[in-house]
């Protein structure tokens, strides 16, 4: 069986294709691609070979992954990878599509692709068009994460959104730290995060940090218009919101 994972996250992308091959060292991975216009070349190019199977994140780093299937009129057999809550994961289940839940679970991978390959023997084709259209006319609601997955060596803990008072980049790595000062580590660029956090609450102040409304203590005016934020718990470098952030930064503010 040739697979495909089209995932923006580098770690999530080589965590599952591990999992893929627990599962059965005798699967292909064609390729990790991390984006939708990578993804629409790599399945034009009539010289590869056709996946039988793709994984396919939903919120990749240019669009929706929906737009893949939408502008190919893709039939291949995908198995959905989203942050969605379990509520809004509804829409799959009525709509017959496997998914998997991140961070993906060893068991829910088994159930999706034994799932898969009763469909395959009862060759079933998939039909997109009922879900792709579910989400463009906003039937499906927006529905932010309420608690992530981070880690601290090799303990694993679960923490719920509203318990996190910034996530940053330390070294290349993504961290969070919660407001009773648990810094843990966590499998998501800051990029990705920000599609998963209700933009209400959490802003990017700057390249390296997403702050949570309720972090700020106090907020500081320097000279040539820059701002210092007090967060708590206090980092361990002083935080500046970027000039080209600060308007927005401020109409956040007085929402």
């Amino acid at each position: 069986m040739n697979v495909l994972i089209i995932e923006d996250e580098t770690l999530s992308a080589t965590r599952l294709q591990n999992l893929i091959h627990k599962y059965d060292p005798g699967i292909t991975v064609l390729a990790k691609i991390p984006s939708v216009k990578e993804s629409i070349q790599w399945l034009e190019d009539r010289s590869r070979l056709t996946p039988d199977l793709i994984f396919l994140d939903l919120h990749l780093e240019d669009d929706l992954g929906f737009k893949i299937i939408d502008q190919l009129e893709l039939t291949i057999p995908i198995i959905f990878i989203t942050a969605y809550s379990e509520y809004a994961i509804r829409a799959f289940k009525a709509n017959g599509v496997a998914y998997l839940l991140k961070p993906v679970d060893p068991a829910e991978l088994t159930a999706s692709m034994d799932k898969f390959k009763s469909l395959q023997s009862q060759r079933v084709t998939p039909d997109f068009s009922a879900l792709i259209g579910m989400f463009q006319t906003h039937n499906v609601p927006v529905v932010f994460k309420d608690r992530f997955l981070a880690t601290a060596g090799a303990k694993m803990f679960s923490i719920k959104t509203a318990d996190i008072s910034y996530f940053m980049v330390e070294q290349k790595a993504t961290f969070l730290k919660t407001f009773d000062g648990k810094h843990l580590a966590m499998d998501y660029s800051l990029d990705k995060l920000f599609q998963l956090l209700d933009p209400a609450l959490f802003f990017r102040i700057n390249r390296s940090l997403i702050i949570s409304l309720n972090s700020i203590r106090s907020i500081n005016a320097l000279s040539a218009g820059r701002l210092k934020v007090e967060l708590s718990p206090t980092p361990a470098q002083d935080v500046y919101v970027s000039i080209d952030r600060i308007v927005d930064f401020k109409h956040w503010l007085g929402k």
